[in-house]
């Protein structure tokens, strides 16, 4: 359990509520709050589903979330690691900014996603999802671009939360 000493609200309990385009909830679920930050908040939840099997990743019960929501970016970003602090890897979701509350987080999901391993190779998922959908608006097409950007740029400088572990042939050098 995080708990930031002086941090108000650190510790606490707090639903997370995922809506498709149209504003419905599609995944809810709790994390506990570790800090509130200016323009957003980070949580700590876990995965509780059976194994789930991507192809590039392993979601397995145990498995660390810790989230990353912004009121002023078009975008989350889940550092995953398993239950013995391992990192797998940052899941990042092309979203509308986060509405944050005391007890809630509500973000629309642009159906855009960004995997990123742990060594910094990028996988770009559901593009085809996301050209096809007819709910979502011009706004939200270019700003999620954006927000798809100003990912691969934060990417790139290994700006926080994201830090690479260097490959076997480098860590030689």
């Amino acid at each position: 359990m995080y708990t930031i000493l002086g941090c108000p609200g650190a510790g606490s309990m707090i639903t997370v509520s995922k809506l498709n385009s149209l504003g419905e909830t599609k995944i809810q679920y709790e994390g506990e709050i570790i800090e509130r930050l200016t323009d957003g908040i980070i949580i700590l939840a876990y995965w509780k589903h059976p194994l789930k099997d991507l192809g590039y990743a392993r979601f397995e019960p145990g498995d660390r979330f810790t989230e990353y929501y912004y009121s002023n970016r078009w975008f989350n970003i889940f550092d995953i690691s398993t239950a013995d602090g391992e990192r797998k890897g940052w899941y990042c979701n092309i979203a509308e900014p986060a509405l944050i509350y005391d007890d809630q987080i509500k973000q629309i999901d642009l159906l855009l996603d960004l995997w990123v391993d742990p060594w910094g190779k990028l996988l770009l998922l559901d593009e085809d999802e996301f050209e096809a959908d007819i709910t979502l608006n011009d706004q939200q097409r270019t700003c999620a671009r954006q927000g798809l950007r100003e990912l691969f740029e934060m990417i790139a400088a290994q700006t926080d939360p994201f830090s690479f572990k260097l490959l076997a042939k480098e860590q030689e050098i």
